[in-house]
């Protein structure tokens, strides 16, 4: 969860602006390729669904974003945060993230 959580900072400060363009960034960092329309369309359908989801359970949001050894930068929205980690470890769990295809 942690790096996931590293990954989704990422993410945010250096991804862009708009959910398409942070998570095409967090996967082409985990995968060194675009994805393809299909998967860009799943990663963004599950990022919308954390959202709804954190967006009604801050608690749980601020529960996931403080696992781990290392800070997280408190400057972010904690569901938006969330929301991008729960992404990210997604994508790094991906058999072409693992792999390297």
């Amino acid at each position: 969860i942690e790096a996931a959580r590293r990954l989704a900072e990422r993410m945010i400060t250096d991804g862009g602006t708009t959910p398409e363009e942070r998570l095409v960034y967090g996967y082409r960092a985990a995968t060194a390729h675009r994805p393809q329309p299909e998967a860009q369309a799943v990663l963004l359908d599950g990022f919308q669904y954390h959202m709804n989801h954190y967006q009604n359970d801050r608690v749980a949001a601020l529960d996931l974003i403080s696992m781990g050894e290392s800070p997280r930068d408190e400057t972010l929205d904690v569901v938006e945060l969330a929301s991008y980690t729960m992404t990210a470890s997604l994508i790094l769990n991906l058999d072409g993230t693992i792999t390297k295809e």
